[in-house]
């Protein structure tokens, strides 16, 4: 389904008022502090975020799936989904593809649909979590860490088949996550898992063109809970390295231990040059993959404040960020839940931007503790939304996203069209 521009424009009419009263006052306050408002519109503008093909369905748990009416049931149905997400929020202007669950059967026409959304293509997806139906080998006991030769070699080259067809989308990078690990003590030699893992990864990282990056996810946990091979910023910094200045660290807020410190690993990986990107979600007990924000919008701040710090103070030549989604809405409709993750995200980059670096540092300095949670408490403490409002209304979205999404009953739109028991590709 198309949304018209006219549509949205009536509907922000009828909130525009109300908008500009709150924007105004906002714009007056933030100007007082020295801050330039067109320059934070600008950036805001511009700060786009992928949406994982996989996320347009409801996920699943362990125990079983709740589908949403209407889920787009192949890769041109979550195109058009996304275009909608972009169209209101003007933030997701980026599709991130998961291989095998989504293969362009016809890369020329969905890059033709995506472009008509003003959709590109961020990194492409391995899988190499899940047994295929008719794969030649089981990755039962591993991957890219395999015992046996012919597991490994089965896993590099389906890597290498997802590069090409990330080649045929107009993709740059590919993105490489691992369950491999073990269950038992005992079970794995650690060193040698590592060392196949990492010649693996260097096969893959040679078969790349020369202008394609390489990101390597880590995780402490899950499937395997005794050991996992890739299992933290660590050990992904070393595979990372050994591959090649190409190769970088991929970040997920779901995938580390209890109350890690992650705004730290974030200053350091950039620091080093060796941060790739970010999968967002939040999590309360493990790797819950919730809606952006809805846990921990705290945390979300300050790992935000490193990474503006980090951009702009880019000693280590650290390449621009790859940013994605990675979540599961297992009860919530999944193109809610998107608008609402992309708004959590936006508003912690923007309550970062605010944030007065040479009042902190001059206070740092003098270890003024008090001060500087006071400073960065009133940047988090600052309703930016009025900014962001402006800023989608500047560039054709909608004043209130999820707002419009229901009064234009678009899920029952989509349901009307696709049935009740349509069922999205992957998770």
């Amino acid at each position: 389904m198309q949304i018209s521009t006219d549509q949205i424009r009536l509907f922000n009419t009828y909130h525009e008022a109300h908008h500009k009263r709150q924007f105004e006052y906002l714009a007056s306050e933030l100007a007082e502090n020295g801050l330039d408002v067109e320059s934070l519109l600008e950036k805001i503008s511009h700060f786009q975020v992928a949406i994982p093909s996989w996320a347009l369905g409801t996920g699943g748990t362990r125990f079983g799936r709740f589908s949403m009416s209407g889920e787009p049931g192949n890769l041109t149905e979550k195109i058009k989904d996304i275009g909608i997400l972009h169209q209101l929020t003007r933030s997701a202007g980026a599709v991130s593809l998961h291989i095998p669950w989504d293969i362009p059967e016809y890369p020329e026409e969905i890059k033709e649909l995506a472009d008509a959304y003003g959709i590109v293509f961020d990194a492409v997806n391995s899988n190499t979590f899940q047994d295929q139906p008719g794969q030649a080998s089981s990755y039962k006991y591993g991957s890219l860490c395999a015992t046996e030769p012919t597991v490994r070699s089965q896993a590099i080259e389906h890597n290498k088949s997802v590069i090409d067809h990330g080649i045929a989308l107009g993709s740059k990078s590919l993105t490489v996550w691992l369950s491999d690990g073990s269950n038992f003590p005992g079970q794995l030699n650690f060193r040698k898992a590592l060392q196949r893992t990492q010649q693996s990864l260097q096969e893959i990282y040679a078969y790349m063109p020369s202008d394609w990056k390489m990101y390597i996810e880590y995780k402490p946990y899950e499937p395997n809970f005794y050991s996992t091979v890739i299992q933290d910023w660590g050990t992904s910094h070393l595979l990372a390295q050994a591959c090649g200045d190409r190769a970088y660290c991929l970040v997920d807020l779901g995938h580390h231990l209890p109350n890690t410190n992650i705004e730290q690993i974030v200053a350091t990986l950039l620091w080093k040059g060796k941060l790739g990107g970010f999968h967002f979600n939040d999590s309360k007990y493990g790797d819950d993959d919730l809606t952006v924000g809805s846990i921990k919008p705290y945390q979300l701040f300050l790992i935000f404040n490193e990474l503006v710090f980090g951009m702009e103070n880019n000693e280590g030549h650290n390449p621009p960020l790859a940013w994605m989604i990675d979540a599961s809405h297992n009860i919530k409709d999944p193109l809610e839940d998107l608008m609402q993750s992309l708004e959590a995200i936006r508003l912690a980059y923007a309550q970062a931007l605010i944030v007065n670096h040479e009042r902190l540092e001059h206070a740092r300095d003098i270890n003024d503790v008090t001060l500087c949670q006071e400073i960065m408490q009133a940047a988090y403490r600052t309703d930016l939304r009025p900014l962001l409002q402006e800023a989608r209304l500047r560039t054709g979205g909608a004043i209130e996203p999820i707002s419009f999404y229901r009064e234009a009953n678009i899920r029952e739109q989509l349901t009307a069209k696709r049935g009740i028991t349509s069922v999205a590709t992957g998770l």
